[in-house]
């Protein structure tokens, strides 16, 4: 008894009324109105699970989750089962309904991360087949088809035709006797065809009299030519209806047979709804899910800017104030908060507020305060609040409230012995008032200590001084109060914790014009004891103030700080993109510039190799290249290493063209080596070239010459391949071929290209003999596949 009037205290059905207004079907919306709280902390999380995997799921959806064709079909099923006959209309309803849980166990299905929801559907049974073969006997006015059976296919193409017949000889007496007829129109009255005849006309078309009209002037007549027609089509009727009747008798069968799936859908289908009314209640509130909590592992209650639901409803739809939110974060020692404070300053909304809370946590609702939501779950919520005086039950304001309070202790359970693990909330409102001060403090100071053993947490507001003190005695005792401006002489609703509220009567009296003497006489009788704790608590609340203002302005500041952060991280991430973006278009830029340099450098190579190059042209080339390399090089490399020296045969890096070489003679003394890369062969000084891996080469001392020397001829002619260079070796023997070799390689002064073909390989096999020992050449290869490829051999001379 004493939950109900819990509920009926906290107001819980207009909030069960408001959760249905978010309901999809009619089956959803009766379940809100009717809530059931759960018993168990299970229950009460895997409704948290539903509702948040809705709200999940729904955030996915474009147009939210569909219950369209759902409908309660409860009743239709009962009476199936009692071997009723269903209408038309309720075999749609059930075909409708069985479509849209098929649908909506295929959205769930396709989604993600929901197993609460996914285990839900699994075993939810839709008989498509029983769906379709109601569609084909049943149509969208819920009259049955024409192939609803064969029989009464034949038995509606009479019913046509008979109807045709009597309507072609209505219609020839009609024009007949179109003097006694009030009309030119076919009617009917009782299912009999007749027309209206003049009152006056009736033995001008003898018949049955079906009908008259008000007046009485036209009387409504089936002709006797017409009455054997209308009697075999009346016959006909009574066959479509027991033919109707049979086929809706068969699906009924149908039904009642799937009676226990179809109630398991209608089942899944309301939780469905009411998680989803859940879900989308807790989005119009901004509320959170909650986290239920052990205080026995010291987790802190926190509720901050807990607001009440129904006011915040009350503000949306009905115009109300705004609402102020208030803070509860208790420590999981306290068992007991007083709180108190002036009337009207909020102490019962706040009790209200959290009993709320406690109750939406438990049935599977987000709670509207911010996160994160951390509160105990609570078996009980037990509340005694406001006046429950009764003139007919001859009850003061006193004996209520203790009968109340008898009923939430009984409740309670276990008489005085101390609960092991105590998990009820129990909401006092004005605790002890309505009787002696003396005793109803006293009484209060029983109960809170009482609770304080028996109950998870008891909240109680009370206006006895005596009752602060409790806090300083027991350390499961919390003091609160709700703010007062005495500037304006109205509270701000605001919760302050940890300190008791102080009497504002007599100041408030002082400013309403009460007389002074009046109020001082009053200070007297109160005692100088109470005016200086009233000191006190007026100094601790303006220190309180002056460490919120400080924790406002440090907030502020902290805020401040890390916008400033952002700020920075974007400008540094903006300047990082940046660097990306320019080192990007500088990679494509040199990319581009390698590409045309080898254009370029090609188109030298090409002019070299029409007709026959001269050593001018040669140094043209020579001059071209390097100012390729110029252009396209990088100014300044990085720090070089130094004290690489170049060798025969060695890979090296030309940085001014950009290419690789292989050095083919070493640095002579002026610090010049000769390089092939590709088919071009040229002279390079020794500080244009380095290693590979970056290393300079070491500089070449040269050695003091006479003035007698002679200048070497220039050595950075390409080697190309010209027809002076070139001998051609087919077809000799090779004692012959060795005379003719040592005279060519006594006179070049570069490479001689061998042509010595391919054959049996002899002669190939004799050149190759020959030039690994001659002293002038210093090493031999193949020639490029343009050149000849195997069959012409290259020979470098020292």
């Amino acid at each position: 008894m004493i939950q109900s009037e819990t509920l009926e205290l906290l107001e819980w059905h207009r909030l069960c009324h408001h959760l249905a207004t978010f309901a999809a079907t009619k089956l959803g919306a009766t379940a809100a109105r009717h809530l059931k709280i759960p018993d168990s902390q299970t229950q009460s999380e895997q409704l948290l699970e539903q509702t948040k995997e809705i709200y999940q799921l729904e955030s996915r959806l474009t147009t939210g989750l569909s219950f369209e064709g759902i409908q309660d079909i409860g009743d239709s099923l009962e009476r199936a089962e009692r071997s009723g006959v269903l209408a038309g209309q309720e075999l749609l309803a059930i075909a409708t309904t069985l479509a849209g849980a098929r649908n909506l166990r295929r959205v769930i299905d396709n989604q993600e991360n929901l197993p609460i929801l996914t285990d839900l559907v699994a075993d939810l049974r839709t008989y498509p087949e029983l769906e379709q073969e109601i569609h084909r006997c049943i149509d969208e006015r819920a009259q049955i088809t024409d192939r609803a059976s064969q029989k009464l296919g034949e038995i509606r193409t009479d019913l046509r035709r008979l109807r045709s017949q009597i309507t072609q000889k209505l219609q020839n007496i009609l024009q007949a006797k179109s003097g006694a007829v009030q009309e030119q129109l076919i009617t009917q009255r009782s299912d009999r065809f007749v027309i209206p005849v003049k009152a006056p006309q009736k033995d001008a078309i003898p018949g049955i009299v079906h009908d008259t009209s008000t007046s009485g002037a036209t009387l409504y007549v089936e002709p006797n030519s017409v009455v054997p027609l209308g009697n075999q089509l009346r016959q006909i009727i009574r066959r479509e209806q027991a033919e109707e009747e049979t086929i809706r008798r068969i699906l009924t069968e149908q039904v009642a047979a799937v009676k226990p799936d179809l109630e398991r859908l209608l089942a899944i289908a309301t939780t469905l709804d009411l998680a989803t009314a859940r879900s989308r209640y807790s989005f119009w509130l901004g509320a959170n899910p909650p986290r239920f909590i052990q205080r026995e592992d010291r987790e802190i209650i926190t509720l901050r800017n807990l607001r009440h639901p129904l006011l915040v409803w009350q503000q949306q739809h009905e115009q109300g104030q705004p609402v102020v939110p208030v803070d509860l974060l208790i420590s999981p020692q306290i068992r007991v908060v007083t709180i108190t404070g002036p009337n009207t300053g909020g102490k019962t909304v706040t009790l209200k507020t959290l009993g709320l809370a406690a109750l939406m946590a438990k049935v599977g609702l987000f709670v509207p305060a911010r996160e994160p939501v951390e509160m105990p779950w609570f078996d009980k919520v037990l509340a005694d609040i406001g006046d429950e005086q009764s003139l007919q039950q001859s009850l003061s304001t006193f004996s209520g409230h203790i009968r109340r309070i008898s009923r939430i202790l009984e409740a309670l359970g276990n008489g005085d012995k101390e609960i092991p693990n105590p998990q009820s909330l129990v909401l006092l409102d004005e605790v002890g008032a309505g009787t002696d001060p003396v005793e109803g403090s006293a009484l209060a100071i029983a109960l809170l200590q009482y609770l304080a053993n028996h109950a998870q947490l008891a909240i109680a507001t009370t206006h006895f001084g005596e009752l602060k003190a409790l806090k300083y005695e027991d350390d499961r005792f919390e003091n609160a109060s709700v703010e007062f401006d005495e500037s304006t002489l109205s509270p701000t609703y605001r919760l302050l914790w940890g300190i008791p509220g102080r009497s504002n009567a007599l100041t408030i009296a002082l400013r309403l014009g009460l007389k002074p003497e009046v109020v001082q006489q009053a200070k007297t009788q109160v005692g100088e004891a109470t005016d200086e704790v009233n000191q006190v608590i007026a100094g601790l609340e303006a220190q309180r103030r002056r460490q919120e203002t400080k924790a406002a302005e440090a907030q502020s500041l902290l805020q401040q700080a890390e916008r400033l952060y952002k700020e920075v991280s974007a400008k540094a991430a903006s300047l990082e993109e940046r660097e990306s973006s320019l080192r990007a278009s500088q990679e494509v830029a040199v990319q581009q510039a390698i590409a045309q340099a080898k254009g370029e450098i090609a188109q030298v190579i090409r002019r070299l190799q029409k007709g026959t190059p001269t050593a001018q042209e040669a140094q043209q080339a020579t001059n071209a290249l390097n100012q390729i390399g110029q252009q396209y090089q990088p100014a300044t490399p990085a720090k070089p290493k130094v004290g690489f020296m170049p060798r025969i045969g060695d890979r090296i890096r030309v940085p001014k063209l950009g290419q690789t070489a292989e050095v083919i003679t070493a640095p002579d003394e002026d610090g010049e080596l000769s390089v092939r890369f590709g088919l071009m062969k040229m002279t390079v000084k020794l500080e244009d070239v380095e290693s590979l891996d970056g290393q300079k080469a070491e500089p070449v001392v040269k050695p003091k010459s006479t003035p007698a020397a002679v200048t070497p001829p220039p050595q950075n002619v390409p080697e190309i391949r010209t027809s002076q260079n070139t001998i051609d070796l087919r077809g000799k023997r090779v004692a012959d071929a060795e005379y003719i070799l040592d005279k060519a390689i006594s006179e070049a002064t570069g490479p001689v290209w061998i042509i010595h073909g391919y054959g049996t390989g002899k002669l190939r096999q004799g050149v190759h003999a020959f030039l690994q020992h001659h002293s002038r050449v210093n090493n031999y290869e193949p020639a490029e596949q343009a050149d000849g490829g195997s069959g012409v051999t290259v020979a470098h001379i020292k």
